[in-house]
Formats: C-alpha cells, sequence, structure tokens
C-alpha cells in the first residue's frame, strides 16, 4: 500500500483527475466552478484545464453568458478523445464465442459485435485485438472477461481449453505495451455491475452465484463495496467447497432438480455464513423465479431469519457483466493513490 505522503508529480496527477472527473460528472463547467467543486484554486484549476486543452482531453465551448464582466469560458470533457476495447470470452454448449465492443470515455458503448469461432486461443485473441486496436480511435485499454481465473495476467483453470494455463496478459502487453491490458473473471465482473445497480445508501457485502448448465458453478463477492478477488484470484470457485462428492459427482448432481436444489442450498449457506451479505444474485441457465422461495426455506433449516440476506434469481445477466467489464477497463486509465483508514 502507498503511503499517504504524496510527491509534487502524485499531487498533480491526483488534481488533474479531480477536475476530469468533475468535468465528466458536470457535463460543463467554468474555471471557477470547477474550482469551487474541486476546492483546487482558481490557478491550479486554469492551468489543469489549460494542459487538458493541449491534449484535446477537454473542449472549450465558448464564453459563457455575460453578467457584467468579461464572460468565463466554458469546458466539457471530451468523451471520445479515447476509448476502451472490451472483449467477452465464452464458452456454452460446446459453442465459443467472442463478443466484442467499444466505449468512450464516459462508458457509452457501441460495434458490439459476437463472433462464433471452432477454437479460442492466445493467437486468436492477439489476432482480434490488433484489427480492432487498427479500427477503433485511440483505444487505451484492454478488457477481458473470461470463464476462468486469471492471476497477473496468466490465465488458470478456464472453461475455454485452448486459454487455461495460458499467459494472455503478458502476450498481449508485449505486443500492446501502450495499452492497459485487463483480464479478470466473469462472475468478477458481473457481481460488479450487478452491485453499481442496486444503488446501495452505504457500501455492502454482495454476491452473485451462477449454475449453468453443463458447467461447475461460480461466484463474485463485494466486500464493503470492493470487489474481493483473494491473494491468487481464486476467490468464487465455490464449486470447490468441500461437498463431500466428486466433481463428476457433482456434475451429475446439477443435472437433477434435487440435486441442485442441495448444492445450491450448501453454496448459499457458506457464502451466507462467511461474508453475511445485503443481497445474493442467483443465476444461470438452470434457474427460474419459481425457485426462489424454496431455496430461501432450505437456507433457512441453517441460516437465522434476522441473518437472511435478500435472494435474487435473475436468469440473464449480460447486460450486467458487460457494464462491469467496461467500468472496470475504464478504472484502469484512471490515477488512484490508497490511503491508509482505520479498521478498527
Amino acid at each position: 500500500m502507498q503511503p499517504t505522503s504524496h510527491n509534487t508529480q502524485q499531487v498533480k496527477r491526483i488534481n488533474v483527475e479531480l477536475v476530469k472527473n468533475t468535468l465528466r460528472s458536470t457535463g460543463v463547467g467554468t474555471k471557477s466552478s470547477i474550482a469551487n467543486l474541486t476546492k483546487l484554486s482558481v490557478a491550479t484549476c486554469g492551468t489543469i484545464l489549460n494542459e487538458l486543452l493541449q491534449t484535446g482531453e477537454i473542449i472549450d465551448l465558448g464564453p459563457d453568458e455575460s453578467s457584467g464582466g468579461r464572460p468565463a469560458s466554458r469546458y466539457q470533457f471530451n468523451a471520445d478523445y479515447a476509448s476502451v476495447l472490451c472483449l467477452i470470452i465464452r464458452t456454452e454448449g460446446g459453442v465459443h464465442s467472442i463478443t466484442h465492443l467499444q466505449a468512450n470515455l464516459n462508458g457509452e458503448m457501441k460495434d458490439e459485435q459476437t463472433l462464433i469461432l471452432d477454437e479460442i486461443t492466445v493467437a486468436t485473441v492477439e489476432g482480434l485485438v490488433a484489427a480492432l486496436i487498427e479500427q477503433y480511435n485511440n483505444v487505451q485499454a484492454i478488457g477481458i472477461g473470461i470463464p476462468g481465473v486469471a492471476h497477473n495476467g496468466v490465465i488458470g483453470i478456464c472453461d475455454v481449453p485452448g486459454l487455461a494455463g495460458q499467459p494472455l496478459g503478458p502476450k498481449l502487453k508485449e505486443r500492446f505495451d501502450d495499452e492497459e491490458i485487463i483480464i479478470d473473471n466473469d462472475m468478477n465482473l458481473t457481481v460488479y455491475g450487478l452491485y453499481n445497480e442496486q444503488h446501495f445508501e452505504e457500501e455492502k457485502n454482495f454476491a452473485v452465484v451462477t449454475f449453468p448448465k453443463n458447467h461447475f458453478p461460480g461466484a463474485g463477492f463485494i466486500i464493503d463495496g470492493h470487489p474481493l478477488k483473494g491473494n491468487t484470484h481464486f476467490s468464487g470457485e465455490v464449486s470447490y467447497l468441500p461437498f463431500g462428492v466428486s466433481s463428476e459427482e457433482q456434475l451429475r448432481m446439477l443435472q437433477t432438480p434435487e440435486g441442485l436444489h442441495q448444492l445450491v442450498v450448501k453454496t448459499l449457506v457458506s457464502i451466507i455464513v462467511i461474508i453475511n451479505p445485503a443481497a445474493i444474485v442467483i443465476t444461470g441457465d438452470t434457474m427460474d423465479s419459481g425457485m426462489q422461495n424454496d431455496l430461501m426455506q432450505g437456507c433457512l433449516k441453517t441460516i437465522p431469519q434476522e441473518h437472511m440476506p435478500q435472494l435474487i434469481i435473475q436468469n440473464d445477466t449480460r447486460r450486467e457483466y458487460v457494464t462491469g467489464l467496461v467500468a472496470v477497463t475504464l478504472e484502469s486509465l484512471t490515477y488512484r493513490i490508497q490511503l491508509i483508514e482505520k479498521k478498527w
């Protein structure tokens, strides 16, 4: 963790980020209004605004309406100054696909397309990324969602055979050195997208768990508003819970209503007693809304009522997966410094 004392360069980068984020959220601002919102001096804001104008990261909209005296210039964040490229890699029912899209700096998405492929390898992804960078404007970050585990860009367990055990991140970074490279688990990204949609008044613990057909279950967690990935990004691999059956038997159980109910309840109970979430979203094509009460009652055989979270069954979380990936990819471009805060 970085110390809280900052050098001059760090302070300037923080201030630049403040100005850009203020303009992004307000839409349009003047030097004076930005200074007021950021609590920076007018002179500091003026210097930063001039630099951002030169790079093209903001736009000068011309003078504001005069109320006496010299009218102030109005500035707007230039969301199209750069873009991010996002890829979602899937394998469902033996079908391999890559969905790709471009998003501007406000997270507005366009050009979403899905490719169906015979196989997906590192070379497949690298070739597609190269073609899309050539096509799109000023790509500054590449975000990739995978159905598996990635640690420092190296993929471990993965439902896509051609990517399992492969150093996808290092390979891409070697070729695309100017771009940020983000590779993350599909559930981590989905939980981030879903959590942001809840609009909790304060930071909460939150979980998403999925039970897809013919695949092992997976989960994603938010702890006090922050994604939980674990020491080696293995967090959420709930198929490794001690169910007392082999992997093969677990897959067989997931094919029957009784076995599915048993495994889902055991998974939910494990999540509840460990992270005590406010809500759990249950997804996957084995789920339907009519199962909600049975799952609730199954959990209540172990969990006291007052500690029972809200259970939400939502079959389709593709949109939340995409919004989570776009958000994480955009965040990779921001300059953030971690402050030490009291934990007890």
